[in-house]
């Protein structure tokens, strides 16, 4: 009895702190949304509450007057061009450390410890200098470089995490069979670890569409600009018209939001996969 009891006070304190951190994350974006469909002279009387008048024209209004067109397909090519490249050596480098066991791995995995826990804006300065040179300033080849270099740390721990348990014996069979090192990846690695490479795309992705500071610092063409850069200055140019920046920040998360929405149970498996083995 005083067991169940006891139970059921842990219970009523869990999601009491749950449902707090719940509101937390949701009533902003609730904020969001429900301003991005208010009239103008709605914000004045109503700025918390729910439209009293929905205008659905402030997202083609900001759609229109933003260029959002340009700006999604910039994003876009940034996203996959980086996705490519960074599963791809990411993928490599993970299954290189979890199964073929080379020469000095421990240290490099230190290595990649170290370059996760520095940050980026150190040596923001010696990469745009050296970018000048290479000319890859206002480029999107410059940003999907940089953007893979800055995620592969994470994404090589993260599959080699996952990576490490499989079975060892396919691989011993397979190289029975003849299959030489590369074959051995994308024929048996990479069919039986898709789950962990949706969830690195899914995170890296993510991290590309709302980065900041280096599209800030590395691209000045307004035509070539991502998306977080462009609504800082769709921000800065209607700042006194809140219904015009909510859309434009609804249009920026929505894409994310519904990726997320398909694919919450592959991430979420193949983030705890990754994170509880090795």
């Amino acid at each position: 009895m005083i067991v169940a009891k006891y139970r059921k006070r842990e219970l009523v304190s869990n999601y009491t702190i749950l449902t707090i951190l719940a509101l937390t994350c949701i009533l902003p974006i609730m904020l969001l949304f429900f301003n991005s469909i208010k009239p103008q002279e709605e914000f004045g009387i109503n700025p918390f509450g729910f439209p009293i008048t929905i205008r659905l024209a402030n997202f083609v209004d900001a759609w229109i007057m933003g260029e959002y067109a340009q700006i999604f397909l910039n994003s876009s090519k940034l996203v996959i061009g980086t996705l490519i490249l960074n599963l791809t050596v990411s993928g490599l480098a993970g299954f290189s450390l979890a199964k073929l066991y080379p020469r000095g791995s421990n240290a490099f995995l230190v290595y990649l410890l170290v370059g996760v826990s520095i940050p980026a804006q150190m040596f923001i300065l010696p990469l745009f200098l050296m970018w000048k040179e290479l000319g890859l300033m206002n480029t999107h080849l410059g940003l999907i470089i940089i953007y893979a270099g800055l995620n592969a740390p994470f994404a090589t721990f993260l599959i080699r995490s996952y990576m490490i348990q499989l079975p060892d014996e396919l691989f011993d069979a397979a190289k029975i069979d003849g299959a030489n090192t590369l074959q051995l990846f994308y024929r048996i690695a990479l069919p039986i670890s898709w789950p962990v490479f949706l969830t690195t795309g899914l995170v890296v992705g993510l991290a590309v569409w709302n980065e900041f500071l280096f599209a800030l610092t590395f691209v000045h063409d307004d035509s070539k600009k991502p998306i977080a850069t462009i609504l800082f200055a769709f921000q800065s140019r209607f700042e006194n018209n809140w219904g015009l920046v909510n859309a434009s920040a609804v249009m920026m998360m929505a894409p994310i939001v519904i990726l997320f929405m398909f694919f919450q149970r592959r991430f979420i498996a193949g983030l705890t996969s990754g994170a509880s083995k090795g």
